[in-house]
């Protein structure tokens, strides 16, 4: 492994995977309350006709893409090899990154919090908790969590630094 001898030190690294703690953290701690205080379908509204705390599990992915599939079990683990696999990625990444505290860095920071708390739920329960509804006029939005709500935020801050111009930097 000697390429990792070459990277630089990433003194700010720390910081970074304690963002990911943290939506980790977040995540588990609404989950576990939502569990414990709502019951399965039920739901306890927040703003009238806008947003409700309510508590479903989804067994598929985002939006309960291949929830209805005739081998959950297949996509279950599917699903926690491809979010491991991607976390793996972005833990590299920002091994490689972290000597600096960027947009692109708290992104991906925000992502790898998020996949890893719902890989923990596919993994212990089978399913994701998702408690967030939200209402806008007669749409009815996919119920989320914490951790979606975290990959979605990261999602939208690389793609954001991705539209920031960039300075030169001298060779």
């Amino acid at each position: 492994m000697t390429w990792l001898h070459n990277w630089p030190r990433p003194r700010r690294l720390p910081w970074l995977l304690l963002i990911s703690a943290l939506v980790i953290t977040a995540d588990r701690l609404t989950k576990n309350w939502v569990s414990r205080h709502i019951p399965l379908g039920g739901a306890i509204p927040v703003i009238d006709h806008v947003l409700r705390i309510s508590h479903w599990t989804n067994e598929g992915a985002a939006f309960s893409l291949f929830a209805d599939t005739a081998s959950p079990n297949a996509v279950r683990w599917g699903l926690v090899a491809f979010t491991l696999f991607a976390a793996l990625v972005i833990f590299i990444v920002l091994l490689r990154l972290g000597d600096r505290i960027t947009l692109a860095t708290v992104a991906l920071a925000l992502i790898l919090g998020g996949a890893l708390g719902n890989a923990h739920d596919r993994i212990a329960y089978g399913s994701v908790i998702d408690f967030i509804e939200v209402h806008i006029f007669t749409y009815h939005w996919p119920d989320f969590n914490v951790a979606d709500s975290s990959v979605v935020i990261g999602a939208c801050l690389l793609f954001l630094d991705s539209t920031l111009p960039r300075r030169k930097t001298e060779s």
